[in-house]
């Protein structure tokens, strides 16, 4: 099968930077990305022959390496870099002229003096550029924070951008421009990344539509969270009023609207898109990235081992637990107690499972999911 041609640079770098993990199995990264293996045995022998930037992307024939290269030549480089990526500080300049074959790049302070020479770093962005130690899951896939970026306006709707990241490498999984936070427009675009990178353990998100429902104890289950549960994900929400949680996905919100969206305006969604999936192929391959000692996120990244299922798997519990089908009108009778359950389960089979260090207290699952407790003794029985 070939090459889509949507993003196609960007897909053939993200296949090949991933195919070259240790233990990737690349016979189901093709499959994943609706490739054969012989076009992806193809593009893996021509980055082995030519680089990862002559596989995937036309270049220009002048070399990058050049024994007689001026000191004028290599502060152009820096400047055309920061001109190019104008967020970008000594670090990351220097680390990405060293990742394009670029010698006797200089330190990143000799970079850094350079854009203060040519004005190209305000004392506002010295003061701004703050240094965080954040909590990191050990492996990939272990933890996903999805989140929708702040709305915006454009010339014919407005623009909802959803985000879903990978704690553990930054990696951005998927950069979406949609025209609602509905699940309609979540659903379809996880779906699209199940596929591509398989299952992660756990996602994490806020307390919010679609993602959960914040009146409801432990924020409540929604549709949505009810099929990430099916497929064996963990679910879990960041505390109300408390966005630090899914603190990764903030900041790369800040870079997000201060390399692509402040001041910038959009007539559309496909031209939005167009624009996200541009910054998504510069963020995830080339902007060398601070908290991963100046590695790029797909350095980082590799895909999860469980492959998104075609079809959801049967809900089973253990032995020892009453299952309970959920009413048509969202209650479950459990022990002469009428119940009431989030609406989203409704049909489905829960269980209630004994709490041992409790007597007549009862976890109540879905799936693996416990998503509520009761106490017998201190309910009344209705009739």
């Amino acid at each position: 099968m070939p090459w889509q041609p949507r993003d196609l640079m960007d897909t053939k770098r993200e296949f090949v930077e991933l195919a070259l993990q240790d233990g990737a199995n690349r016979r189901e990264l093709c499959r994943r990305f609706g490739i054969s293996p012989k076009t992806g045995y193809a593009l893996l022998k021509r980055y082995a022959q030519q680089g990862i930037a002559q596989a995937c992307t036309p270049r220009s024939t002048r070399p990058l390496n050049s024994p007689t290269r001026s000191p004028h030549e290599l502060e152009q480089a820096v400047i055309e870099l920061r001109h190019a990526h104008p967020t970008w500080g000594g670090r990351k300049i220097a680390r990405r002229l060293a990742d394009l074959g670029m010698s006797d790049v200089p330190a990143p302070s000799t970079v850094t003096n350079i854009l203060h020479r040519h004005g190209l770093i305000t004392p506002e962005a010295s003061l701004a550029s703050e240094h965080w130690h954040r909590f990191e899951h050990e492996h990939p896939n272990a933890l996903w924070q999805i989140d929708f970026k702040g709305d915006f306006g454009m010339v014919t709707a407005r623009c909802y951008p959803l985000t879903l990241l990978d704690d553990h490498s930054r990696f951005n999984l998927a950069l979406k421009a949609c025209a609602s936070v509905g699940i309609d427009s979540v659903r379809p675009h996880l779906v699209q990344a199940f596929s591509r990178y398989g299952l992660p353990v756990r996602i994490n998100s806020d307390n919010g539509a679609p993602w959960g429902a914040p009146r409801q104890p432990e924020h409540g289950l929604s549709e949505l969270s009810v099929w990430l549960i099916r497929l064996g994900i963990r679910v879990s929400h960041s505390a109300p009023y408390h966005p630090q949680t899914n603190g990764k996905i903030e900041r790369f919100h800040r870079s997000l609207k201060a390399e692509l969206l402040a001041g910038r305006s959009f007539s559309d969604l496909n031209q939005a898109q167009a624009a996200f999936e541009r910054w998504r192929g510069i963020y995830n391959h080339e902007r060398p990235h601070d908290a991963l000692g100046l590695l790029t996120p797909a350095k980082r990244y590799t895909v999860s081992p469980r492959p998104y299922p075609q079809h959801l798997p049967p809900i089973e519990y253990e032995r020892g637990d009453t299952v309970v089908a959920v009413k048509h009108n969202g209650e479950a009778n459990f022990r002469g107690h009428r119940l009431k359950v989030p609406n989203c389960l409704l049909k489905l089979p829960i269980a209630f499972r004994a709490d041992p260090a409790h007597d007549g207290r009862f976890n109540v699952l879905f799936c693996h999911h416990p998503f509520m407790q009761i106490d017998l003794k201190s309910i009344p029985t209705k009739p």
